[in-house]
């Protein structure tokens, strides 16, 4: 079995060097294959919502957005090259336990592995951009309520604010001062941050310059990112002992496998060199794999929606 597992190292190595691969290569070939080319007919129909990008396409797409709005867009190669790197591993251990059933499921649950890491610090660092924001837009209306001047508003809390919502604000500030069309300055603005509220509370401040009794309505629009945060705060709280006890039953799962070897080998034997037990194993995993892509759709933060 070594012998098989060494070859089939050799060979993949043999093939890096042999086509001279590297990592960008690679990302470029599985973003290929992972991002068909659309006709023109398709890329309209889903700017419609007639026809929907495919899933495994559009959580790409939005891991690769997000890395790349951090300033962190080379780290996806390195992401794509280790999901490769388990995605072999996770071949490689079913071939080492000589069970192919397990091989499809341990190869996509390993390949998945980085990204979902990526995705869950992705929400952390998004749930910190909505805090900064949050905090920014409520006392920067509370200003611009007092002087009714946008500009001046952001200039004199801009100690206040931190990165990345700082830097933003203060390329407002550089837009202003080269160009006096406060506006247009605003639908620049409006379109750094990809959030729904953000959005709402530029375009009601378009609006502001025109009639300034509309300033009352920016309030509202900021106590909504209060809402939405203290709905997640609850969720979040709710959520907390259902995945406990998903991690829990899947810990335990995976550990009466060395436990069934103390406690009976004959048995821990039927399981890892049968058919039958083979086959459980392979039941097992699909489980888990299923099941913990769906435990992350839906315990996913809620974004709020027009």
């Amino acid at each position: 079995m070594i012998i098989y597992v060494l070859g089939f190292i050799i060979f993949i190595v043999g093939i890096i060097f042999l086509l001279n691969l590297t990592p960008e290569h690679i990302t470029d070939d599985l973003m290929k294959l992972v991002f068909p080319n659309q006709s023109l007919r398709d890329k309209v129909r889903i700017a419609q919502g007639k026809k929907k990008s495919r899933k495994i396409s559009a959580v790409l797409r939005e891991i690769k957005s997000a890395l790349t709005a951090t300033g962190k867009d080379k780290q996806f190669t390195i992401i794509c090259m280790t999901s490769f790197v388990l995605f072999i591993c996770g071949i490689l251990f079913s071939i080492i336990i000589s069970n192919y059933y397990l091989m499809p499921i341990l190869a996509i649950g390993f390949a998945i592995v980085p990204f979902l890491y990526v995705k869950t610090t992705i929400e952390y660092y998004d749930k910190h951009i909505k805090e900064e924001m949050e905090t920014a837009l409520s006392i920067i209306t509370t200003s611009y309520k007092r002087n009714n001047d946008i500009t001046k508003a952001i200039t004199e809390n801009l100690e206040y604010l931190k990165p990345p919502i700082a830097d933003i604000f203060k390329s407002f500030i550089v837009d202003t001062a080269l160009n006096c069309d406060i506006k247009s300055a605003l639908k620049k603005l409006c379109k750094k941050i990809d959030n729904q509220i953000f959005k709402e509370w530029v375009d009601t401040l378009i609006q502001c310059q025109d009639d300034r009794t509309l300033n009352d309505s920016l309030f509202p629009i900021v106590n909504k990112l209060t809402e939405v945060r203290i709905v997640n705060n609850e969720l979040r709280t709710m959520l907390y002992e259902p995945k406990k006890e998903y991690y829990l039953m899947v810990a335990m799962v995976i550990g009466n496998i060395p436990l069934l070897y103390m406690l009976n080998k004959d048995w821990f034997y039927t399981l890892m060199n049968t058919t039958p037990g083979k086959i459980v194993l392979a039941l097992c995993g699909v489980t888990i794999l299923v099941t913990s892509l769906l435990m992350n759709k839906y315990t996913k933060p809620i974004e709020y929606r027009k």
